[in-house]
């Protein structure tokens, strides 16, 4: 029970569950998905109860760059990984090139496995007014998946 802990004394603090124990992941956005007959769906009695038999986590959750000199490329990996029990599709909407970043991936269904997005940023100062000499670069990157849109933010500040 949450009421009490270990020793079987009542709790003083509220139990703080982690984000993969709760109904909604942090950073999503629910789709309503109509139903398709050809999207992979698993049949079996174990699992026929469950309803979202389909679930991404990104590894990690964000993205952050730090200080970066401008008119320079970075580049970082994130695992996009398939923890549902089926195969699933995926597509990323590419940033603004205002932004300076890019993703790159390959298409087409995760079963079961992982898929490494490369999340790449090109540096540049957008701004001529004086900002104290950094400027910072921060947007969400929309995974739009089946079932449900992932963001994932990423932030860099740009010297």
């Amino acid at each position: 029970s949450l009421m009490v802990d270990v020793t079987g004394q009542t709790r003083k603090e509220k139990v703080i569950l982690p984000s993969y124990l709760l109904e909604k992941k942090p950073n999503t956005i629910s789709n309503k998905k109509i139903e398709d007959p050809v999207s992979g769906k698993v049949s079996i009695s174990s699992v026929a109860a469950r309803q979202d038999l389909t679930s991404f986590h990104l590894i990690p959750p964000r993205v952050t760059f730090g200080v970066l000199k401008a008119g320079c490329t970075y580049t970082t990996t994130v695992i996009m990984k398939n923890v549902g029990v089926n195969f699933s599709r995926f597509r990323v909407k590419q940033p603004p090139p205002h932004t300076g970043l890019r993703v790159m991936y390959t298409p087409g269904p995760v079963a079961g496995l992982q898929v490494e997005l490369e999340i790449e940023i090109f540096a540049m100062l957008i701004g001529m007014e004086n900002t104290g000499g950094l400027e910072e670069v921060s947007h969400d990157i929309e995974i739009l998946t089946e079932t449900e849109t992932l963001l994932l933010p990423v932030k860099a500040n740009i010297l």
